[in-house]
């Protein structure tokens, strides 16, 4: 069973990568547009990198698991490792943001959430990888 799942990931790793950062960085910009006059830049980093990285697992898992057949299924991943993808998504946010706030300057909603949505991708895709170096469940 490993070896079914190790030959499964091998080569998909980096494409999984790819599609996440790119799906991530796009969505990002378009919330960030879409509700960057409105929100608090907190509040706007927060909610485009969470919408960005559920695309980015949607649009990874249909592209690469669904359609070419490689890579695992995330849509049956444990409830804890959802909570887990949650704070990511959270961390990551709030990353992009301060990433921003350090650089200076008065940056556009578009850019905040772009930033946003890739610094979460980077963290939900570390946090995809730990999980799948190990599939086997822990046992007592």
């Amino acid at each position: 069973m490993a070896q079914v799942i190790s030959s499964r990931l091998q080569g998909s790793t980096s494409a999984s990568l790819i599609v996440m950062f790119l799906v991530a960085a796009a969505v990002g910009a378009i919330v960030g547009g879409i509700i960057g006059r409105d929100a608090n830049t907190a509040v706007l980093a927060i909610v485009a990198g969470f919408v960005a990285t559920v695309s980015a697992i949607i649009v990874r898992n249909k592209l690469l698991y669904r359609v070419t057949g490689v890579g695992p299924d995330d849509f049956k991943i444990p409830t804890l490792l959802a909570i887990y993808a949650a704070i990511a998504s959270i961390a990551g946010s709030l990353a992009g943001k301060e990433i921003l706030d350090q650089a200076g300057g008065n940056f556009s909603g578009e850019w905040i959430g772009t930033v946003a949505g890739i610094c979460s991708a980077i963290l939900m895709s570390l946090l995809m990888i730990t999980y799948y170096m190990n599939p086997q469940p822990y046992r007592r």
